[in-house]
């Protein structure tokens, strides 16, 4: 994408529907003034607000990527969907669908920047995480995040999709940053096998970026924000998970 890249750029990722959560950080980013919104995917899936996001998020501009829960939406027969999914699709507009069907799964800054969901060639890959056997999530190797990043070299690469701020500079100087997730801040996963994900906080998150004579400083924003409406929602729809996430960063204790 050729772009004029503005010295301050927000990044976020992995709304998954928390409205309430997406106008905290918009407003958040407002206050600091960013000249340009880089969201990394996953917009939608959940039993939250997606209808509302969508209306949020198709007024927003900046550039928009499309993550793995969004690809499920506009690719699978609704029942053919998981329980967040189908949730998030019941809510959608066919308008909303065709807008999230447009969008691209990376995307290619100035030469300066590399956005994608994931990683550059799988929206479904943890970059700089891996789950062991035994269903344990730890940091990857420096040699298979680099094999990861596989040709692209732009000095700056964005991932989410872990829903876990974090930062991983590569043997060569390349910078690779998740900015943590808007909406969604735990969650469970059988793929490969057993896991959960948990930043052990409630709170919004995301990330600015800051052009200087030394490359791009990072600031990662964590943006309290009133939950009980989204908690409310998921409560409803019987997803107890969710709720439990949504109040405490973390997945509640299995049986």
């Amino acid at each position: 994408m050729d772009l004029d890249l503005p010295s301050r750029i927000a990044v976020l990722a992995d709304i998954h529907g928390n409205a309430d959560a997406l106008r905290a950080v918009l407003s958040d980013i407002d206050s600091h003034g960013a000249g340009l919104i880089v969201n990394l995917g996953d917009q939608f899936s959940g039993p939250l607000a997606a209808r509302e996001t969508a209306a949020i998020l198709r007024s927003t501009g900046g550039v928009c990527l499309r993550g793995n829960h969004d690809r499920w939406l506009v690719e699978q027969a609704p029942e053919e969907m998981g329980a967040s999914d189908r949730a998030a699709y019941d809510q959608l507009t066919p308008d909303d669908l065709e807008w999230l069907r447009a969008l691209p799964s990376n995307c290619e800054m100035g030469g300066e920047i590399f956005a994608c969901h994931a990683t550059p060639g799988d929206d479904l890959t943890y970059w700089m995480h891996r789950v062991e056997g035994d269903g344990t999530v730890g940091p990857r190797s420096l040699a298979e995040v680099d094999a990861l990043a596989g040709a692209e070299r732009a000095p700056l690469l964005l991932c989410g999709h872990s829903h876990l701020a974090g930062e991983v500079i590569l043997s060569d100087g390349r910078r690779i940053l998740n900015p943590g997730s808007v909406g969604l801040p735990a969650y469970d996963d059988d793929v490969p096998v057993y896991h959960v994900m948990e930043a052990g906080a409630p709170d919004a998150r995301y990330m600015i970026l800051d052009r200087t004579e030394f490359g791009w400083d990072v600031t990662w924003r964590v943006v309290p924000y009133d939950a009980s409406r989204m908690i409310a929602m998921a409560q409803d729809q019987g997803r107890l998970d969710w709720a439990h996430a949504l109040a405490t960063g973390y997945m509640p204790d299995r049986p």
